[in-house]
């Protein structure tokens, strides 16, 4: 399966590697690691991240408060949002 990203969440999972290096050395570098960590769970096991919506999955990323918000096409994973768990919920639902 390929991964792919809708624009505004990998601007926000930037964003948040770029607050997270901002705090500390290499934490930003882990923050992207673990999100790539994430993704790769969910190529190999695209059904296993809980309901969040009708069409939507979501896995957590180890380590830090975010969830990548995901659905499933035919060949694809798209990734809808790689969101805080505490920020603005439902706030992605625009971009499907």
């Amino acid at each position: 399966m390929k991964i792919e990203f809708h624009p505004q969440a990998l601007e926000e999972m930037f964003e948040s590697a770029r607050y997270y290096k901002s705090r500390s050395v290499g934490l930003g570098e882990d923050f992207l690691e673990a999100v790539e960590e994430t993704t790769r769970r969910i190529e190999q096991f695209p059904n296993a991240g809980p309901v969040a919506t009708k069409d939507i999955r979501k896995r957590l990323v180890f380590g830090f408060p975010f969830s990548v918000l995901y659905n499933q096409h035919e060949q694809t994973i798209y990734v809808v949002a790689v969101m805080h768990q505490r920020r603005r919920p439902g706030y992605w639902k625009s971009r499907l």
